[in-house]
């Protein structure tokens, strides 16, 4: 993408994930023709929204907001994380100490309390045991946030996905959220319910692919430089073309950017049928 086209989009440059700038880096490519069509895809993205930036932000944070999302949309989720974090972050006013730790607050906090706190996200019982289990656990293994932190930035990146994802209440998805928008690894493609729906829309992953198949097309064929920006382009994209019930093709081929690299998978343009590529004949 040149610099005109990057100064002419509206949308801001800091990094999406809410990470520190300075400890984060741009997803910076040139796109091309692709080596593969999941490349190509995410090639053509890059046409359409600024290359975001990604990593940079507090591991365990990072997981709290992940599990907060959970079955949720960010509108929901987000009231819900600052709530939290005003209640028991470190410059709350119950901890009244900036050098207090967010896993210690919560691995000690009462559930109930919590769960009321996180309210907005939905499932607040669920997710308040998820989140006083998941922060016991970071304090015990890692002595608290910033040890987690320093793991999840240091560590060998299948190690620390191995280790995320023997936590009880932590997913692919979260792990690799974790992965990418903390630990700023390259190669770590997360699949979300936009992602799954997506690339297997586009013919690019089998039909029935579950998330673990489609996130490993993905991060065999797109470039480990390009995965960061492809998943949150692809989100981008999902919601503003390619939704579940409505996608931009239905209103005519011209409607989707991407109608020419894709096989719409369980679309029917001429019926206006829509099923999920799994069910596709």
């Amino acid at each position: 993408m040149s610099d005109e086209a990057d100064s002419s989009d509206p949308e801001p440059a800091e990094n999406i994930s809410g990470g520190d700038p300075a400890a984060s880096a741009f997803a910076e490519f040139d796109p091309g023709d692709g080596d593969t069509r999941a490349e190509t895809v995410v090639d053509r993205l890059g046409e359409l929204y600024w290359q975001k930036t990604y990593g940079g932000r507090d591991a365990f944070e990072c997981l709290v907001r992940t599990v907060l999302s959970q079955n949720t949309s960010d509108v929901a989720s987000q009231p819900a994380h600052d709530a939290l974090v005003e209640r028991y972050g470190p410059q709350s006013d119950e901890t009244e100490r900036e050098d207090a730790d967010l896993a210690v607050a919560l691995a000690d906090a009462d559930r109930e309390e919590l769960a009321d706190v996180i309210r907005p996200a939905g499932l607040y019982n669920q997710k308040s045991e998820t989140l006083i289990r998941l922060a016991g656990r970071v304090r015990e293994t890692y002595g608290g946030a910033d040890g987690f932190d320093e793991f999840v930035r240091e560590g060998e990146p299948s190690a620390v996905r191995e280790a995320l994802l023997d936590m009880t209440g932590v997913g692919p998805k979260t792990a690799d959220c974790v992965l990418l928008f903390a630990g700023g690894q390259s190669g770590v493609f997360p699949v979300d319910t936009h992602v799954h729906r997506i690339y297997r829309r586009l013919g690019v992953a089998p039909p029935d692919a579950d998330h673990e198949a489609v996130r490993a097309v993905l991060e065999r064929d797109v470039p480990p430089e390009k995965c960061g920006f492809g998943h949150t382009a692809s989100i981008q994209f999902g919601r503003e073309y390619c939704s579940a019930r409505k996608p931009a093709c239905l209103d005519g081929l011209d409607e989707c950017p991407l109608s020419d690299v894709c096989d719409r998978v369980g679309v029917d343009a001429e019926t206006g049928s829509v099923v999920d590529p799994a069910d596709a004949d």
